[in-house]
């Protein structure tokens, strides 16, 4: 007798922890913590993050989420390459 059954459907995928994306532009944090590590191996460990950073954090979010490296230093986030633009 044939089986008739519909298919199982696929794992659902997982979401990504929102504590690992950065609340400013939603790119990785590399946040140790979120990553399960200890504290201390987080690289804004070793770097001064200024006031201005930490106050882009949107209030829901502060405590919750890390900045990424380069939100942290308020640089912008990179730009999307134009479609038929060639880099320099």
């Amino acid at each position: 007798m044939q089986d008739t059954s519909p298919p199982a459907p696929a794992p659902a995928t997982p979401e990504p922890d929102p504590a690992a994306r950065c609340p400013v532009c939603g790119r990785a944090n590399t946040c140790a913590m979120a990553a399960g590590l200890p504290p201390q191996d987080c690289w804004c460990m070793d770097v001064r993050v200024p006031p201005q950073a930490l106050a882009r954090i949107p209030p829901g979010q502060r405590d919750r989420a890390c900045l990424c490296p380069a939100c942290a230093a308020e640089l912008p986030p990179p730009e999307a390459p134009r479609p038929g633009s060639a880099p320099i």
